[in-house]
């Protein structure tokens, strides 16, 4: 007889796992209070804001670095009513795609608010299911702060800040976090002034600490303000716009606030408590390696559980869960999981930082190879950045790798599947790589892991 799943949450956690689930022949049910699947990453995350990442970015081309490549025109105009329709359409085009998966699957999707009765029974609207098992994949809404209301008008959450209208003449972003920083390049190259209030002493802390520095170089150099080591302690509506000030007194005027202090575990209405579903003291659902709940047949995945807010992340859970339902062996290596920033340029990392290797106490090895001796780099007018690799001192064993570069959110795959097949640097030294290309540098700082960049 085959199974019934009932998914809670249609993000990439849940709609993968009801994929995976239906491939191995359950009968699937995923409910979502949206109408269109695809969670926080299509809707409000990941898809808009690479969209206008994009978009912007080519306007910051034309802009800035077209004349010197011989291309010139008369006026170069900005039309942000338009930016905005495409970006809806593409997250149309996507959703409607995930539907089509769905159909093609025999996957039937609510759109219902979900309330589990027990570990068999889960209230949909005003419909109630029979489930062998139950994930739950509600993912996680933004953060707030106690003395600043978001009003999605003057003060912003990362979605009010995907839909703007217009282009601010300045922007506060409180928090130096990926999303700030992505959704601060989107509005820099359009023409907004960015000012970004970090508590910490760098930006993007959880990133390699060169890594980190590079990407404060970067963007100060096309415009952003930091103000590190600061917190705001009062804001106040204006007119036109808001004065804040920081822990040092200083004062800054702008026309909106971005709040990107992170974001925490949605499951808000889902009866947990008294179905027995425990939470830890940060609200994440308790699981075991397999992603069970304290319940067997309950499970969570994505951002209800504890470990990095990222949809690749959410999407091997739900692939593990689903094949754990039906007794097949499969897992989720938590320590070969990249992370992306999508600024410009890009920043990814996977594995060990230099910091955490220390902590650990791991003897290593730390190896380097800029862009700008990469011949392709060089050819696009595009050298800024490194690829740094740290492996076992004694047994060449890839650690980990942190990359800057304006392809470094696609490269960091190659690094990641080496991990992931126990590969040396002497391995990814020794394999051929096209040229000219980006991934060279992979290649090049390898061979300075082992002997020496060919090209250094």
């Amino acid at each position: 007889m085959a199974k019934n799943i009932v998914i809670i949450g249609a993000g990439p956690g849940g709609y993968v796992c009801a994929l995976r689930a239906a491939q191995l022949g359950a009968n699937v049910t995923i409910i979502d209070s949206m109408k269109r699947p695809g969670g926080t990453c299509l809707n409000m995350g990941c898809i808009p804001s690479k969209n206008l990442l994009y978009a912007s970015y080519e306007y910051y081309k034309a802009s800035n670095h077209f004349a010197k490549l011989g291309i010139s025109f008369e006026r170069l105009g900005l039309d942000i009513k338009q930016l905005q329709t495409q970006k809806k359409q593409v997250l149309e085009d996507l959703g409607q795609g995930i539907q089509f998966l769905f159909k093609k699957n025999s996957i039937r999707f609510i759109c219902a608010t979900a309330q589990i009765i027990d570990q068999n029974k889960i209230k949909a609207g005003d419909e109630l299911l029979g489930a062998d098992a139950i994930v739950i994949a509600t993912g996680s809404i933004v953060r707030t702060l106690p003395n600043i209301s978001i009003d999605e008008s003057l003060v912003l959450s990362s979605t009010g800040a995907l839909d703007l209208d217009h282009v601010p003449g300045a922007i506060a972003i409180i928090g130096g976090g990926y999303i700030g920083l992505e959704l601060g390049s989107v509005w820099n190259r359009l023409g907004s002034k960015i000012h970004v209030i970090e508590a910490l002493d760098r930006i993007a802390p959880g990133l390699d600490p060169d890594l980190s520095l590079a990407l404060h170089i970067a963007l100060e150099k096309q415009g952003f303000a930091f103000h590190l080591n600061s917190k705001v302690n009062t804001f106040s509506k204006l007119k036109s716009g808001v004065e804040l000030t920081f822990s040092n007194n200083e004062k800054l005027i702008v026309d909106k606030i971005l709040v990107s202090v992170g974001r925490i575990p949605y499951t808000a209405g889902l009866n947990l408590e008294k179905v027995g579903v425990e939470k830890t003291q940060q609200g994440y659902i308790k699981v075991n390696k397999y992603c069970e709940t304290v319940i067997s047949n309950i499970y969570a995945i994505g951002d209800v559980i504890d470990g990095p807010m990222l949809a690749h992340k959410a999407e091997e859970e739900g692939i593990a869960v689903a094949e754990h339902i039906f007794g097949l062996k499969s897992h989720v290596d938590y320590n070969v999981i990249p992370a992306v920033v999508y600024t410009q340029p890009e920043v990814a990392s996977v594995g060990f930082s230099e910091p955490q290797v220390q902590e650990v106490g791991i003897s290593y090895k730390s190896s380097k190879f800029p862009f700008s001796a990469n011949s392709r780099a060089k050819a696009t007018h595009d050298t800024e950045g490194f690829v740094k690799l740290l492996s076992h001192q004694e047994t060449g064993l890839v650690l980990g790798a942190h990359i800057i570069g304006s392809c470094a959110g696609s490269m960091i795959a190659q690094v990641a599947q080496a991990m992931s097949l126990h590969a040396t640097v002497e391995d990814i030294a020794r394999t051929c790589h096209a040229h000219p290309t980006h991934s060279e540098a992979i290649k090049e700082a390898a061979w300075a892991g082992v002997f020496k960049a060919i090209h250094a």
